[in-house]
């Protein structure tokens, strides 16, 4: 991967770019669902719709207490302020609800102009959410970026054939080696992109 053809960025958001300390352990078993099931995928599969009820409510209540806690991850507002002034725009595509997404965004004063929840497109790894950025953008997809910090991210980018950056900071990710890039920390990433545009960058 080239980080100079790159010509804009899609972002995750929860251990990504914050880190709200969501135990979705915890949450399941609130919610008394299977062990290690993705959560929005077993919701779907509910059949009575008081337990779907009770489930989204506990689930706005748990992404609610998240953004609240939530916390900026080191580097974030100095490597967004990079890609404005590289002239790459930014967006953020997340399975969380808008509510909590837009609270945080806000919470930090991340200038991120666009973005994607569940409640605007299907759930990542389903690649809806990029098709719909890379269109409105006019970005071809092989000049787009997903970060993320999970396997899901990875998954969305190889779904919508976009490059994939993985965010592990301990490097311990079991799927790290299926991401194209991968850094530690958000000023590795930021070096990255400062190098890879060093003309236009010398231009600002």
């Amino acid at each position: 991967m080239e980080l100079s053809k790159i010509k804009g960025v899609i972002f995750d958001l929860d251990g990504t770019l914050v880190d709200s300390k969501l135990d979705f352990d915890q949450l399941r078993l609130d919610l008394n669902f299977p062990a290690n099931t993705p959560i929005l995928e077993h919701l779907e599969t509910l059949q009575c719709p008081q337990q779907i009820a009770t489930a989204k409510q506990r689930i706005y209540q748990h992404e609610m207490a998240g953004a609240k806690a939530a916390q900026e991850i080191g580097g974030v507002t100095e490597l967004l302020d990079t890609l404005e002034q590289l002239a790459l725009p930014v967006a953020v595509l997340t399975r969380n609800m808008r509510d909590a997404s837009r609270y945080v965004l806000d919470k930090f004063d991340l200038n991120i102009p666009l973005l994607l929840t569940r409640e605007d497109c299907k759930a990542k790894p389903d690649p809806e959410g990029i098709h719909i950025i890379a269109k409105q953008w006019g970005i071809a997809h092989d000049e787009l970026l997903y970060v993320g910090d999970y396997w899901f991210d990875i998954e969305v980018a190889k779904n919508a054939k976009v490059w994939s950056c993985l965010y592990d900071p301990e490097l311990n990710k079991q799927y790290r080696d299926q991401a194209d890039w991968v850094y530690q920390t958000v000023f590795e990433l930021t070096d990255a992109f400062r190098t890879a545009h060093q003309n236009k960058w010398a231009l600002n």
